[in-house]
């Protein structure tokens, strides 16, 4: 496995010199994994930041009752780390179970410290990761709060259908905030629109 998808993926979020993507690029390592295999798991502090070239992540935690919450998906090119486990060394509160065999590249934690001290562009990229991030999360919260939930289904569909594609129906429904029954209503609906 070569690192251009990586080099592209860098290049994408910020304009950096090639050389220097190069250069930040080398410092990634390549890892697999199985179908069901934790990048990260609850009780754990996340040591990694993960590209993940190809594959699906899902997120999750406990509810009160223990059932299982997912809190989000994670597909081809996009980054995958517990940000505040990472930068606080704090414990994990989630658990990220890979979905079907997946591959990627990853750096840790003081790797990742060095590049952002020594170029400045990368640091530059790790805040436009941030900031998507965080903006994505607010959306995400704010559906919850004010979109019902087959508005929040279509715009899952549109946004990132290959969630809809990949991912077993139990874990986008409780993605939705919703029930099996009730994501199954939704899809049944909607295919007689």
């Amino acid at each position: 496995m070569n690192k251009n998808k990586l080099i592209i993926f860098i290049e994408q979020v910020i304009p950096i010199p090639r050389q220097k993507v190069e250069e930040i690029a080398a410092h990634f390592q390549e890892i697999h994994f199985k179908k069901n295999e934790f990048f990260i798991k609850q009780g754990r502090v996340c040591t990694n930041y993960l590209f993940l070239e190809n594959g699906i992540i899902r997120s999750y935690t406990f509810d009160l009752d223990g059932n299982e919450v997912t809190t989000e998906f994670y597909t081809n090119n996009q980054i995958v780390f517990e940000v505040g486990s990472f930068f606080q060394k704090t414990l994990s509160k989630e658990n990220f179970q890979v979905l079907e065999d997946s591959n990627g590249w990853y750096i840790d934690f003081d790797q990742l410290q060095t590049l952002f001290h020594s170029i400045p562009e990368f640091r530059e990229f790790g805040r436009m990761i941030l900031v998507k991030g965080f903006i994505s999360f607010k959306q995400r919260a704010l559906s919850l709060i004010n979109e019902s939930a087959e508005k929040r289904y279509e715009t899952l569909m549109k946004a990132r259908p290959e969630i809809v594609q990949r991912a077993p129906l139990k874990y986008i429904a409780s993605y939705l905030g919703i029930t099996d029954t009730s994501l199954s209503r939704i899809r049944r609906e909607l295919s007689h629109k």
